[in-house]
């Protein structure tokens, strides 16, 4: 696949701080990808998803976007068609009265045509599973529903890449799976990339890639079995691994064969009653 985003050696200070928030960060982000970037709050990893489209611009370093730099000014339109965000209030990302006039507020300040500004409304809402809700008042809305219009009326710009910055952090746990499933479904099904800023390990298991962040620094990036996999790392961090890792591992321990890819707690299942099973046949034999 295509590198979509590109990090060359960025560096980032916020002026009234005395260290880096991003050190010498050298990264690659694939079209079509889903990729989850984890950490603490200070870890650096907002700060990142925030030079994603030029709301911040490094320090020293260089941030391509579909090979457009975001230092350059010329191109900061181009850049921000390219890269949606969303953010964790949705509340300050509503600002109509109605659902589907808010998904319309983008496009129609972008001069898009009215015709295709009904297309794209219906198509955005349809693809987060707010469509019946089109003629609703969004303050009325559940927080996960409020998040999907904020991330229909990203859609409806039409980016190649979507970067949500922890927009689950404000919601309970139904809303939290309603904007994963949502995210998910986007990457697999409508060939989008998709980079999500979060400090919940559950929200990053099917994520095709996992980033971790510490104190402006990549210290992990891999699968998410790959990463979860190293417990000790993980508790050095500070950070938290799935419960069903924490079985895998202990099993392992006790010479049970369990893949460490079974994140899912259907697949953690089937995985330790085939463990199971092939423990009671080396019994019986």
């Amino acid at each position: 696949m295509a590198v979509i985003v590109e990090f060359q050696h960025v560096r980032f200070r916020y002026p009234e701080d005395t260290r880096d928030s991003l050190s010498d960060v050298n990264l690659t982000f694939e079209e079509g990808s889903f990729t989850a970037i984890l950490g603490h709050n200070g870890s650096g990893k907002s700060t990142l998803a925030k030079h994603m489209n030029g709301i911040l611009l490094p320090t020293e370093g260089r941030v391509l976007v579909n090979g457009m730099s975001t230092s350059d000014e010329n191109r900061l339109l181009d850049i921000r068609h390219t890269v949606g965000m969303v953010f964790q209030n949705p509340d300050n990302q509503i600002v109509a009265n109605v659902v589907e006039e808010d998904v319309a507020f983008a496009p129609e300040n972008l001069g898009v045509e009215a015709d295709e500004i009904r297309r794209r409304v219906d198509d955005a809402l349809r693809q987060v599973g707010m469509y019946e809700y089109r003629m609703h008042a969004p303050h009325l809305l559940s927080g996960g529903q409020k998040q999907r219009v904020a991330i229909a009326g990203v859609l409806a710009m039409q980016p190649k890449i979507i970067v949500l910055d922890e927009p689950t952090a404000m919601l309970d746990p139904q809303g939290r799976r309603e904007v994963i499933a949502t995210v998910d479904r986007l990457c697999r099904e409508n060939g989008m990339t998709v980079i999500l800023i979060t400090h919940h390990m559950d929200e990053c298991i099917d994520a095709d890639r996992l980033i971790v962040m510490s104190n402006g620094l990549v210290t992990a990036d891999g699968t998410p079995a790959e990463v979860f996999s190293h417990v000790h790392q993980m508790e050095k961090e500070g950070l938290d691994v799935p419960e069903t890792m924490r079985m895998i591992t202990d099993l392992q321990k006790d010479g049970f064969p369990m893949p460490v890819d079974a994140l899912e707690t259907e697949a953690c299942a089937d995985a330790i009653a085939a463990a199971l099973r092939e423990r009671r046949a080396s019994w019986q034999s």
